[in-house]
């Protein structure tokens, strides 16, 4: 088989199949993740509403679901991936772990963009009578966007790895062809072009967060 075939039969669609969970996955993730985030920041003893017990069960809540292995969190959730969308297996059914997964990654990246606004910044707001929701959309997360666009990128090439390992259950993509082709079939060429894709990808993804940083920098 020729490149080109190879490219359009085998590579095409599992590069569309990864693109697909990588997208949405990560749009669900960060919708979720900004609410803990946003209540974090507000919640922290320097925060608008300190709040210790509220604080410290969202932080302990986050920090579990971040410890679970992805390959173990795709697993132990099966009975909530076939109530949500009928089936285990295939590229739906894996954005909901990746989903799981991501969003405690996003809403910690989301939460250190926040902290890293200007203390005097949040002050002045306060002292022209900002609302705390006015200083959280209006000047919070404005000052923080460029370092929020860089956590999201971080997350995204994090899901593409998690992606990958839901390949090997048969989620689909450039892991699942990975392992069909690569690694059972001894394809060791197949195995060596989605490495090559996958490089591809995250490089392309990290330079475009890098841009959008610097220009939101500005």
């Amino acid at each position: 088989m020729s490149i080109s075939n190879l490219f359009v039969e085998i590579l095409l669609p599992g590069l569309i199949d990864t693109l697909y969970m990588v997208i949405l996955s990560t749009l669900f993730a960060v919708i979720i993740g900004f609410i803990p985030a946003i209540v974090l920041v507000i919640t922290d003893e320097k925060g608008l509403k300190p709040n210790k017990t509220v604080n410290r069960s969202l932080d302990f809540v986050i920090n579990l679901l971040r410890s679970f292995p992805f390959i173990i969190l795709m697993i132990a959730i099966i009975p909530f991936t076939r109530l949500l969308v009928g089936t285990s297996i295939g590229r739906n059914a894996a954005i909901v772990p990746l989903t799981i997964g991501a969003a405690p990654f996003a809403a910690r990246v989301i939460e250190s963009a926040l902290k890293e606004v200007d203390p005097g910044i949040i002050e002045a707001a306060k002292s022209f009578g900002a609302s705390t929701s006015q200083i959280i959309f209006k000047v919070m997360l404005k000052e923080a966007l460029p370092s929020i666009v860089l956590g999201i990128t971080l997350t995204v090439i994090s899901v593409i790895g998690y992606s990958a390992m839901a390949g090997t259950i048969g989620a689909g993509g450039l892991g699942d062809i990975a392992v069909r082709y690569g690694y059972q079939r001894f394809k060791t060429d197949i195995m060596i072009y989605t490495i090559i894709i996958l490089i591809i990808i995250v490089q392309v993804l990290q330079s475009l967060g890098n841009y959008a940083y610097k220009k939101l920098s500005k």
